[in-house]
Protein backbone atom coordinates (compact mmCIF):
# COMPACT_ATOMS: atom_id res chain seq x y z
CA UNK A 1 0.00 0.00 0.00
CA UNK A 2 1.56 3.28 -0.56
CA UNK A 3 1.98 5.83 1.71
CA UNK A 4 2.68 10.07 1.53
CA UNK A 5 3.95 12.52 4.07
CA UNK A 6 1.15 14.97 4.66
CA UNK A 7 3.38 18.05 5.91
CA UNK A 8 4.93 18.43 2.56
CA UNK A 9 4.19 21.75 0.52
CA UNK A 10 5.03 22.92 -2.42
CA UNK A 11 6.52 26.52 -2.47
CA UNK A 12 4.38 28.92 -4.17
CA UNK A 13 6.65 30.90 -5.80
CA UNK A 14 10.42 30.11 -6.36
CA UNK A 15 12.88 31.91 -4.30
CA UNK A 16 14.75 33.68 -6.62
CA UNK A 17 11.34 35.24 -9.38
CA UNK A 18 10.83 38.43 -8.08
CA UNK A 19 6.90 39.18 -6.83
CA UNK A 20 4.51 41.26 -9.16
CA UNK A 21 4.70 44.19 -7.31
CA UNK A 22 8.58 44.49 -6.95
CA UNK A 23 9.64 48.07 -7.45
CA UNK A 24 13.26 46.91 -8.40
CA UNK A 25 11.45 44.97 -11.39
CA UNK A 26 12.68 46.18 -15.02
CA UNK A 27 9.59 47.75 -17.00
CA UNK A 28 8.19 45.92 -19.36
CA UNK A 29 9.75 46.04 -23.11
CA UNK A 30 7.84 48.37 -25.51
CA UNK A 31 7.09 51.00 -22.41
CA UNK A 32 7.58 54.01 -22.54
CA UNK A 33 7.93 57.75 -20.07
CA UNK A 34 4.30 59.13 -20.35
CA UNK A 35 4.01 62.79 -18.73
CA UNK A 36 0.38 64.71 -18.44
CA UNK A 37 -1.18 66.15 -21.29
CA UNK A 38 -0.29 69.54 -21.58
CA UNK A 39 2.50 70.05 -19.50
CA UNK A 40 5.10 69.88 -22.19
CA UNK A 41 3.32 72.40 -24.67
CA UNK A 42 3.40 75.06 -22.24
CA UNK A 43 6.54 75.83 -21.78
CA UNK A 44 8.54 77.86 -24.16
CA UNK A 45 11.14 76.94 -26.73
CA UNK A 46 14.76 78.42 -26.92
CA UNK A 47 13.75 81.49 -29.23
CA UNK A 48 10.61 81.94 -27.12
CA UNK A 49 12.87 82.40 -24.03
CA UNK A 50 15.28 84.83 -25.45
CA UNK A 51 12.39 86.98 -26.90
CA UNK A 52 11.56 87.23 -23.41
CA UNK A 53 14.61 87.51 -21.73
CA UNK A 54 14.94 90.55 -24.05
CA UNK A 55 12.03 92.13 -23.36
CA UNK A 56 12.46 91.68 -19.70
CA UNK A 57 15.99 93.59 -19.61
CA UNK A 58 15.06 96.02 -21.77
CA UNK A 59 11.87 96.79 -18.96
CA UNK A 60 13.40 96.72 -15.86
CA UNK A 61 16.32 98.77 -17.49
CA UNK A 62 14.27 101.73 -18.31
CA UNK A 63 12.76 101.34 -14.85
CA UNK A 64 15.85 102.62 -13.62
CA UNK A 65 14.45 106.06 -14.84
CA UNK A 66 12.13 106.28 -12.16
CA UNK A 67 14.39 105.01 -9.36
CA UNK A 68 17.01 107.47 -10.25
CA UNK A 69 14.37 110.66 -10.43
CA UNK A 70 12.30 109.00 -6.89
CA UNK A 71 16.27 109.02 -5.98
CA UNK A 72 17.05 112.45 -6.72
CA UNK A 73 14.06 113.77 -4.31
CA UNK A 74 14.28 111.93 -1.62
CA UNK A 75 17.80 111.56 -1.02
CA UNK A 76 18.97 114.55 1.72
CA UNK A 77 20.56 117.14 0.89
CA UNK A 78 24.63 117.91 2.11
CA UNK A 79 24.69 121.56 2.53
CA UNK A 80 28.10 123.74 1.79
CA UNK A 81 29.16 126.83 2.49
CA UNK A 82 32.46 129.03 1.33
CA UNK A 83 34.09 131.73 2.46
CA UNK A 84 35.83 132.83 -1.08
CA UNK A 85 38.96 130.74 0.02
CA UNK A 86 37.66 127.28 0.01
CA UNK A 87 34.02 124.99 0.56
CA UNK A 88 33.38 123.53 4.15
CA UNK A 89 30.55 121.14 4.71
CA UNK A 90 28.22 123.17 6.71
CA UNK A 91 27.40 120.60 9.37
CA UNK A 92 30.18 118.23 9.41
CA UNK A 93 28.51 115.75 11.68
CA UNK A 94 26.03 115.05 9.38
CA UNK A 95 24.71 112.21 7.91
CA UNK A 96 23.45 113.47 4.88
CA UNK A 97 26.11 112.03 2.97
CA UNK A 98 25.42 108.31 3.84
CA UNK A 99 21.80 108.94 3.68
CA UNK A 100 22.38 109.38 0.27
CA UNK A 101 23.45 105.69 -0.20
CA UNK A 102 20.75 104.37 2.22
CA UNK A 103 17.75 106.07 -0.25
CA UNK A 104 19.10 104.76 -2.80
CA UNK A 105 19.76 101.14 -1.33
CA UNK A 106 16.41 100.75 0.07
CA UNK A 107 14.32 102.41 -3.33
CA UNK A 108 16.23 99.42 -4.96
CA UNK A 109 15.21 96.79 -2.53
CA UNK A 110 11.70 97.69 -3.05
CA UNK A 111 12.65 98.39 -7.18
CA UNK A 112 13.88 94.62 -6.93
CA UNK A 113 11.10 93.40 -5.18
CA UNK A 114 8.30 94.43 -7.63
CA UNK A 115 10.49 93.84 -10.90
CA UNK A 116 10.88 90.00 -9.76
CA UNK A 117 7.25 89.79 -8.74
CA UNK A 118 6.21 91.30 -11.84
CA UNK A 119 8.33 88.87 -14.21
CA UNK A 120 6.82 85.86 -12.27
CA UNK A 121 3.89 86.79 -12.37
CA UNK A 122 3.56 87.47 -16.32
CA UNK A 123 6.08 84.28 -17.45
CA UNK A 124 5.61 81.94 -14.61
CA UNK A 125 6.58 79.44 -16.96
CA UNK A 126 9.96 81.39 -18.03
CA UNK A 127 13.24 78.82 -18.15
CA UNK A 128 16.73 80.48 -17.21
CA UNK A 129 16.85 82.76 -19.63
CA UNK A 130 14.52 85.07 -18.46
CA UNK A 131 15.79 84.98 -14.95
CA UNK A 132 19.28 86.07 -16.79
CA UNK A 133 17.01 88.75 -18.30
CA UNK A 134 15.92 90.46 -15.30
CA UNK A 135 19.38 90.00 -13.33
CA UNK A 136 20.85 91.96 -16.20
CA UNK A 137 18.22 94.48 -16.45
CA UNK A 138 18.23 94.92 -12.83
CA UNK A 139 22.05 95.51 -13.32
CA UNK A 140 21.38 97.85 -15.93
CA UNK A 141 18.13 99.97 -14.27
CA UNK A 142 20.64 100.42 -10.66
CA UNK A 143 23.89 102.03 -13.21
CA UNK A 144 20.90 104.03 -15.12
CA UNK A 145 19.34 105.58 -11.84
CA UNK A 146 23.03 105.87 -10.79
CA UNK A 147 23.90 108.01 -13.48
CA UNK A 148 20.14 109.96 -13.68
CA UNK A 149 20.37 111.09 -10.02
CA UNK A 150 23.90 112.40 -10.75
CA UNK A 151 23.10 114.13 -14.22
CA UNK A 152 20.09 116.09 -12.69
CA UNK A 153 20.91 116.92 -9.31
CA UNK A 154 23.44 119.99 -8.34
CA UNK A 155 26.67 119.94 -10.39
CA UNK A 156 29.64 118.59 -9.86
CA UNK A 157 31.27 121.84 -10.81
CA UNK A 158 31.85 122.93 -6.67
CA UNK A 159 34.04 125.60 -7.17
CA UNK A 160 32.24 127.27 -9.79
CA UNK A 161 28.71 126.95 -7.62
CA UNK A 162 30.54 128.46 -4.29
CA UNK A 163 31.48 131.59 -7.03
CA UNK A 164 28.09 132.03 -7.67
CA UNK A 165 26.62 131.74 -4.25
CA UNK A 166 28.99 134.24 -2.92
CA UNK A 167 30.39 134.47 0.57
CA UNK A 168 28.63 132.06 3.55
CA UNK A 169 26.03 131.25 1.05
CA UNK A 170 24.58 127.28 1.67
CA UNK A 171 24.49 126.04 -1.18
CA UNK A 172 24.20 121.74 -1.64
CA UNK A 173 26.58 119.42 -2.42
CA UNK A 174 26.71 117.12 -5.89
CA UNK A 175 24.33 114.17 -5.23
CA UNK A 176 26.37 110.89 -5.12
CA UNK A 177 27.39 107.72 -4.22
CA UNK A 178 30.01 106.58 -1.58
CA UNK A 179 29.56 102.83 -1.69
CA UNK A 180 28.56 102.66 -5.44
CA UNK A 181 28.78 98.85 -5.98
CA UNK A 182 27.27 97.71 -3.09
CA UNK A 183 24.32 99.86 -3.71
CA UNK A 184 23.94 99.12 -7.47
CA UNK A 185 23.81 95.31 -6.70
CA UNK A 186 20.95 96.27 -4.47
CA UNK A 187 18.50 95.63 -7.30
CA UNK A 188 19.94 92.31 -8.51
CA UNK A 189 20.05 91.14 -5.60
CA UNK A 190 16.32 91.45 -4.39
CA UNK A 191 15.04 90.77 -7.76
CA UNK A 192 16.75 87.34 -7.48
CA UNK A 193 16.08 86.44 -3.94
CA UNK A 194 12.57 87.11 -4.41
CA UNK A 195 12.16 85.33 -7.90
CA UNK A 196 13.65 82.72 -6.25
CA UNK A 197 10.94 82.73 -2.92
CA UNK A 198 8.30 82.90 -5.43
CA UNK A 199 9.12 80.15 -8.03
CA UNK A 200 9.65 77.46 -4.33
CA UNK A 201 6.31 78.63 -3.31
CA UNK A 202 3.90 78.89 -6.27
CA UNK A 203 6.12 77.75 -9.35
CA UNK A 204 4.52 75.15 -11.51
CA UNK A 205 5.25 71.69 -10.41
CA UNK A 206 6.67 69.16 -13.10
CA UNK A 207 4.69 65.96 -13.32
CA UNK A 208 5.04 62.54 -12.46
CA UNK A 209 6.36 60.24 -15.11
CA UNK A 210 4.26 57.53 -15.84
CA UNK A 211 5.02 54.44 -18.09
CA UNK A 212 2.92 53.60 -20.48
CA UNK A 213 1.16 50.55 -20.66
CA UNK A 214 2.25 49.46 -17.36
CA UNK A 215 -0.09 51.89 -15.43
CA UNK A 216 -1.15 48.85 -13.07
CA UNK A 217 1.93 48.27 -11.75
CA UNK A 218 1.92 49.32 -8.61
CA UNK A 219 -1.59 48.97 -8.22
CA UNK A 220 -4.50 47.26 -9.12
CA UNK A 221 -5.22 43.48 -10.12
CA UNK A 222 -2.14 41.64 -11.70
CA UNK A 223 -2.60 41.12 -15.16
CA UNK A 224 -1.44 37.71 -16.77
CA UNK A 225 -0.60 34.30 -14.66
CA UNK A 226 2.50 34.85 -12.43
CA UNK A 227 5.25 32.78 -12.90
CA UNK A 228 6.47 29.56 -10.76
CA UNK A 229 4.82 26.53 -9.60
CA UNK A 230 0.79 26.71 -9.05
CA UNK A 231 0.47 29.59 -11.50
CA UNK A 232 -2.55 28.07 -13.83
CA UNK A 233 -5.46 28.50 -10.96
CA UNK A 234 -4.99 25.19 -10.39
CA UNK A 235 -4.83 23.60 -7.26
CA UNK A 236 -1.51 23.20 -5.83
CA UNK A 237 -0.63 19.09 -5.32
CA UNK A 238 1.85 17.81 -2.72
CA UNK A 239 4.83 16.78 -3.68
CA UNK A 240 5.77 13.08 -3.92
CA UNK A 241 6.79 11.16 -0.85
CA UNK A 242 9.76 9.65 -0.14
CA UNK A 243 8.76 6.12 -1.29
CA UNK A 244 6.93 7.46 -4.85
CA UNK A 245 10.17 9.56 -5.66
CA UNK A 246 12.03 6.15 -5.34
CA UNK A 247 9.40 4.40 -7.54
CA UNK A 248 8.18 2.16 -5.01
CA UNK A 249 4.53 1.90 -4.41
CA UNK A 250 4.84 0.27 -1.05
CA UNK A 251 7.02 -2.44 0.84
CA UNK A 252 7.95 -5.30 -1.35
CA UNK A 253 5.82 -8.56 -1.13
CA UNK A 254 7.52 -11.56 -0.86
CA UNK A 255 6.80 -13.78 -4.06
CA UNK A 256 7.47 -17.21 -2.53
CA UNK A 257 10.44 -19.27 -0.67
CA UNK A 258 13.24 -19.05 -2.23
CA UNK A 259 15.47 -21.61 -2.89
CA UNK A 260 18.91 -22.47 -2.11
CA UNK A 261 21.12 -20.84 -4.36
CA UNK A 262 24.06 -23.81 -5.35
CA UNK A 263 23.74 -26.83 -6.91
CA UNK A 264 20.57 -27.59 -5.36
CA UNK A 265 18.31 -24.58 -6.69
CA UNK A 266 15.83 -24.15 -8.69
CA UNK A 267 17.74 -24.94 -11.80
CA UNK A 268 18.81 -28.14 -10.13
CA UNK A 269 15.44 -29.00 -9.33
CA UNK A 270 13.84 -28.07 -12.46
CA UNK A 271 16.94 -30.70 -14.24
CA UNK A 272 15.73 -32.84 -11.54
CA UNK A 273 12.05 -33.10 -12.76
CA UNK A 274 13.03 -33.27 -16.27
CA UNK A 275 15.16 -36.35 -15.34
CA UNK A 276 12.71 -37.94 -13.68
Amino acid sequence: MAWHDGTVTAPLTPPDQPGPHDPWQAPPSGSHLAYASGSQDDDPDTATELRQAALVAVLVALAGIVLGLLWLWLAPRVPLVSDDTAVFLKNSEGEEAIGADGTFVLLALGFGALSAAAVFWRLRRGGVLVVVGLALGALAASLIAWRVGVWLGPSSDVVARAREAGRGVTFDAPLELHAVWAAVLAWPFAAMGIHLLLTAAFGPRDPEPEWAGFSGYYGGAVQGPLAGPGASGGPVEPSAGPAEASGSAGPAEPSGPAGPSGPGGPSSSAGGGGAG
